[in-house]
């Protein structure tokens, strides 16, 4: 048992040990670069996989390997360790710091859901689109960091509300009446009709002194007689304080899981929503350099539908799944509020009043917010000229990068107080101080994940140097007799699996590398099987541990492993089948799948390769 219990113990340190050495034989036995860097590549996915070592120090592992097989010069590999990529992520963070330093992303939220409304249904689908919609911008869990405060306090203001109206039905059960609080007519409506058909199988029931003797029908199931004898001889107000607290429970787990959900739907919409979106752009404009169709509008355009259906897929399933779907009461017009809804509407009426006036800071940044999503869609909208025509002769140049780099720029240069007029008419000089800090840049900007795909691109790299790609893909082109749409089906199922068990920016570096030659050797368009991949690779909803904004909604209590499970596993397969619509139906003529690219290299059929 001690034996186990070491092993246990350093099950890290084994695995990190044991793994290069187990794979050694790869290298010695078949002496060529392609089995070296096979070697590299194998070694790097498995401390990926498991995560005995930090994704940014595993990530670090080909910058010396590749140099002592003799693969790529250390300079060579240094070089491709910070790209395009890299600039455009320290824009974005730029912006990012300085939406969640000035609170701007509060006072987004708490207004799209005031907006929506307090109806529990509509409340979840408010929650869903101001998270959804922060998402976009911001990092999966900076987005659910800054939404799930809002939905606890939410949460406590509901159960306060229940408290109170418990207090007050038992103070009528008792005969006393307190003005002071209300119950709303139809929740007493719906008590009293639950406890009329109650009553017609109970006997003997006396208000004065509460008991209670019960009759069950003889037709009832066996295994439930004893449930059903619980709640007959429970009195009202208890019967139907435990129902509501079945049916809030349920609305907090939707509240909770449609937070998480929807930081990770709404990073599907633009490329800067989410790293794997940013690693694929890099990722293939790095491998077809002739191809300049995916920017930021070009992939807004075709993922926006997605993201909306599966969004809206999402909060269905989840409504269905945990309190059933009402569609006469949700649609219902001018229905009073209840005692809850009312408790809801107020705490973000409240929240929204402690934010006060829009602050400058708020403004500006706003104002850079809008700038840089408009110079992203203006740069190449493809139906127009863009702003990137103003300098033909540099065609190509300025990439979307450029944008986030000199809107980035300014937020270190604007100041965040402006002058300000005193009662005597003079101005007030405060203390030079930019919107955001190099400090405060610095604690958001996420070095491990820019780490992790320098080490993405460097294997990429690697595989084509040493030819393994060219080897690659010559043994997947008998994939070539499979239907199209099944091969796309199965690597997104493989994705999607290997996803909730591995790091998302992880997935995705070791997948692409393998899929592109995968396209390139049964000769179908690179987008056709790279698009799904990179979408599916987002959907790591099934467990806690599979996404950070699972695990920080997972942390405030209100869910089990299994609701996460079973919401996760229906949000999963309603993701797959919407990429798969969306792959055969409308992207195909946005990118013109069905014809292999001149920009796509024709591979070889022979294998000229010695592994």
């Amino acid at each position: 048992m001690k034996i186990l219990s070491y092993l246990l113990v350093y099950r890290r340190f084994l695995l990190i040990v044991l793994t290069p050495l187990l794979l050694l034989p790869l290298p010695l036995i078949i002496k060529t670069k392609e089995a070296e860097c096979a070697y590299t590549l194998f070694v790097v996915a498995i401390f990926w996989l498991t995560e005995a070592l930090p994704l940014a120090v595993s990530a670090l592992l080909p910058a010396f390997m590749f140099p002592l097989f003799g693969i790529m010069a250390s300079k060579e590999v240094a070089s491709v360790y910070f790209k395009d990529f890299h600039l455009l992520l320290i824009g974005v963070i730029c912006l990012a710091t300085s939406i969640e330093k000035w609170n701007l992303h509060k006072r987004v939220a708490l207004r799209m859901v005031m907006l929506v409304g307090v109806n529990p249904a509509w409340l979840t689908l408010g929650f869903m689109v101001s998270c959804g919609f922060l998402s976009m911008w911001l990092s999966n869990t900076s987005a659910a960091a800054m939404v799930m405060p809002i939905v606890e306090a939410v949460a406590q203001q509901i159960t306060k509300a229940d408290a109170e109206a418990d207090a007050l039905e038992m103070s009528c059960s008792n005969g006393s009446i307190n003005p002071a609080l209300e119950l709303d007519e139809n929740e007493g409506e719906c008590e009293s009709s639950d406890w009329k058909e109650k009553e017609k199988q109970v006997n003997g029931y006396d208000n004065n002194v509460g008991s209670t003797v019960c009759t069950i029908e003889k037709e009832n199931e066996k295994e439930k007689e004893n449930e059903k004898e619980k709640e007959q001889n429970l009195p009202p107000s208890e019967t139907g304080r435990k129902s509501r607290e079945e049916k809030y429970s349920g609305i907090f787990k939707i509240m909770c899981l449609c937070v998480a959900y929807s930081a990770t739907i709404g990073g599907l919409t633009t490329i800067t929503g989410t790293s794997t979106n940013l690693i694929f752009a890099e990722h293939f404009n790095t491998r077809y350099p002739g191809c300049q169709c995916i920017n930021f509008g070009s992939w807004f355009v075709f993922s926006i539908p997605i993201a909306v259906v599966i969004m809206l897929l999402s909060w269905v399933w989840l409504q269905w799944l945990f309190l059933g779907f009402d569609f006469k009461n949700m649609f219902k017009c001018g229905k009073k509020k209840t005692a809850r809804e009312e408790a809801s509407a107020q705490v973000i009426k409240e929240e929204y009043k402690k934010l006060g006036p829009m602050s400058y800071p708020e403004i500006v940044t706003l104002v850079l917010f809008i700038l840089m999503t408009l110079l992203w869609f203006t740069r190449e909208p493809g139906f127009i000229p863009g702003w990137s025509s103003l300098f033909p002769e540099y065609k190509g140049y300025a990439t979307d990068s450029t944008t986030a780099l000199v809107i980035g720029l300014l937020f270190f240069i604007i100041p965040a107080k402006p002058q300000s007029r005193t009662s005597n008419g003079e101005n007030t000089i405060f203390g030079y101080t930019p919107l955001i800090t190099w400090k405060e840049f610095q604690s958001c900007m996420p070095w491990e994940i820019a780490i992790l795909v320098g080490g993405g691109f460097a294997l990429a790299d690697g595989c084509e140097v040493s030819k393994l790609s060219e080897w690659v893909a010559n043994k997947l082109t008998p994939l070539g007799s499979l239907p199209l749409w099944l091969i796309i089906l199965i690597s997104c199922l493989i994705v999607t699996s290997v996803t909730e068990v591995a790091s998302n920016p992880a997935t995705i570096t070791i997948f692409l590398p393998i899929l592109s030659p995968l396209a390139e050797a049964i000769h179908v368009n690179p987008l056709f099987i790279l698009i799904p991949a990179t979408l599916c690779t987002s959907f790591a909803f099934l467990l806690p541990v599979a996404n950070p904004a699972n695990a920080i909604v997972f942390s405030y209590g209100h869910l089990n492993v299994m609701d996460m499970v079973k919401a996760g596993l229906g949000i999963n397969i309603i993701g797959v089948a919407v990429v798969m619509l969306a792959i055969m139906t409308w992207i195909v003529p946005m990118f013109d799948l069905y014809t292999y690219p001149s920009w796509a290299p024709i591979v070889p059929s022979a294998n000229s390769t010695g592994l």
